[in-house]
């Protein structure tokens, strides 16, 4: 009965080693799940491009927008587990398991892939707030509470999560102004109606540049290459602090493994193609060149970072 046992088990090995070999053999899918347009659409038709020619098959991106991006990412995780339907996740998805009633597991549903890339956010002023640094800012924000208010993209966003955590370093009370996206509300910061922001750099880069806006720190453990003047939180004091936006490749739970390191190996190989990394480089974003268990570990640690902040914060959206 074990010799039994232990043939059938390696016979299902053998069958997923030949399955993964001869992967893929159809064109693959990759679900968006925000509008066309948006950076997730762009990095995704960057890197699919390059991965078709890899992989000598098509690679074709639908999008599939709606309900903060929950809606393309539950069709994601109901996919056949077969790796030709590829779920392209953002920073929204881990904070949506906090404040969104959902009907799928963003931690236990997906088997991670590969993390194509990181985006610093910026923390941004009105020009003429009296502050230079965090560290100034935090000071006026403790001198005077409730005097001081914050903008995002909308209630529940990685621009609204950020921040609520830089309130809870210093238990800080700042006001939260949601607005319709993020260009309305930087007209109001420049008007002066609003305070800060915590926004991804690309799209604050030209007002960085014209100064119309004042930056004090970007989120990441490194400066950006397209801002290299402006610290990181760590250097003006706050090591803690890390808020990033993030694009990945996720796949069904039940996806073989070796299929997932196969498409691992060659999303990152196209990620360091010198083309497709200056493209994304020039986005402001840092590419990524991690295996699929160190993206399974970011998913995670993301997952567990925002629990507290929301509870805190008490933000529920359902």
């Amino acid at each position: 009965m074990k010799k039994i046992l232990m043939c059938m088990t390696l016979a299902a090995a053998s069958l997923s080693t030949a399955w993964a070999q001869d992967f893929p053999s159809q064109p693959i899918k990759f679900i968006v799940p925000f509008p066309a347009g948006q950076a997730s659409d762009t990095i995704s038709r960057v890197v699919g491009e390059q991965l078709s020619q890899r992989l000598k098959q098509p690679v074709i991106v639908e999008n599939k927008p709606g309900a903060g991006g929950n809606i393309g990412s539950e069709a994601g995780a109901r996919a056949k587990p077969d790796g030709y339907t590829l779920t392209v996740a953002t920073a929204a998805l881990p904070i949506s398991k906090h404040v969104r009633k959902l009907s799928f597991d963003p931690g236990a549903d997906f088997k991670p892939v590969a993390l194509m890339t990181v985006t610093p956010l910026v923390l941004i002023t009105r020009p003429d707030l009296p502050a230079n640094s965090v560290k100034e800012l935090v000071e006026l924000a403790k001198k005077e509470p409730g005097k001081y208010s914050f903008a995002s993209s909308g209630v529940g966003t990685s621009h609204h999560l950020s921040g609520e955590l830089f309130k809870t370093l210093d238990n800080l009370e700042i006001l939260h102004v949601p607005y319709q996206g993020s260009a309305a509300a930087h007209v109001d910061i420049m008007a002066g109606r609003v305070d800060i922001m915590f926004d991804n750099i690309v799209p604050v880069t030209p007002h960085l540049n014209e100064k119309k806006l004042k930056a004090l720190a970007v989120t990441t453990k490194e400066r950006a290459p397209a801002q290299p003047n402006i610290p990181t939180m760590a250097e003006s004091g706050y090591p803690e602090f890390e808020a990033v936006a993030w694009f990945g490749i996720l796949a069904p739970k039940d996806t073989p493994d070796d299929v997932v390191e196969k498409l691992n190996k060659e999303i990152n190989a196209a990620l360091q193609t010198p083309a497709v990394k200056q493209r994304l480089e020039g986005m402001g974003a840092f590419v990524q060149n991690r295996s699929a268990k160190e993206f399974n570990d970011f998913l995670q640690a993301e997952i567990a970072k925002w629990e507290p902040v929301v509870k805190q914060a008490n933000i529920k959206l359902d």
